[in-house]
């Protein structure tokens, strides 16, 4: 049975967990969806991992429709969310012929990087029958007004304001949250703050889904590895293996680790 939005729904009110995994072509489509992944993210990290730039901000709208096309041929039953590249969803005008190309080539949610700015466009997208994730902490799209890579809410002020988005952004119609390496207390907070499913990475052991991406836990990592990160092929026999194994260790709530968190 194909996994929707109300899966995820389902999952969380019944305190199951429910994984996440990039995807960016058919053939690892496949793979990853036959493995039991529940949502494949056509990510905008394919700027990093496929292009080789250091950030996500040069992927085009063409590219990532491109990529989702790819990944709908080899799907075989999970949720395939894909990201709205940077400044497609400047206004909301934008955003709306944005997300219909993306929808058209396959996308059956989509994935914005901000904060509470966000809530008319997340609005508009809901009214019009587009199931969003919106992605909090830290927001790649913003690295260089973060100033870089870093660990997102460890003061009390930022921690504040980030369940406060939170809640805004799952009142204006955002069917899932995402959070990025925050500490894991506060993702505790928001998951338990909101109905809507949310998924974490470097967001510890608490949230209703967990993602990575796929480069980073087959340990093709070419840089330094993030804190986050656990390598499933270093124990698996074969990739598929590594991917049934990251499913498995999701599900028995075994990943994240206390060695894969931050702390506040």
């Amino acid at each position: 049975m194909a996994v929707t939005i109300n899966t995820l729904r389902e999952r969380k009110q019944n305190n199951e967990t429910f994984s996440v995994l990039t995807a960016y072509d058919a053939t690892f489509a496949q793979l990853i969806s036959e493995a039991g992944v529940d949502v494949m993210l056509i990510g905008d990290s394919l700027g990093m991992v496929l292009q080789g730039n250091d950030s996500t901000l040069p992927v085009t709208m063409e590219e990532m429709c491109y990529h989702t096309r790819a990944v709908a041929k080899g799907n075989r039953g999970a949720l395939i969310m894909a990201d709205m590249p940077f400044m497609s969803y400047g206004t909301t005008a934008a955003a709306l012929d944005n997300a219909a190309a993306l929808m058209r080539a396959g996308a059956q949610a989509l994935k914005l990087e901000g904060a509470d700015w966000m809530k008319d466009t997340i609005h508009a997208l809901s009214q019009r029958g587009v199931p969003v994730c919106a992605h909090l902490g830290l927001t790649p799209q913003f690295v260089n007004k973060f100033g870089g890579y870093k660990v997102q809410g460890r003061s009390d002020a930022q921690a504040d304001a980030m369940v406060e988005h939170a809640r805004l952004l799952v009142d204006a119609g955002a069917d899932v949250i995402l959070l990025e390496c925050v500490p894991a207390a506060l993702a505790k907070r928001i998951t338990e703050s909101v109905d809507a499913p949310v998924i974490g990475i470097g967001a510890g052991p608490d949230t209703d889904g967990q993602v990575l991406v796929m480069h980073d836990m087959l340990g093709a990592n070419t840089g330094r590895t993030p804190r986050f990160v656990k390598n499933f092929l270093a124990e698996a026999a074969s990739i598929q293996g590594a991917f049934e194994a990251y499913v498995a260790a999701v599900r028995d709530r075994r990943f994240p680790a206390e060695e894969h968190t931050f702390k506040s």
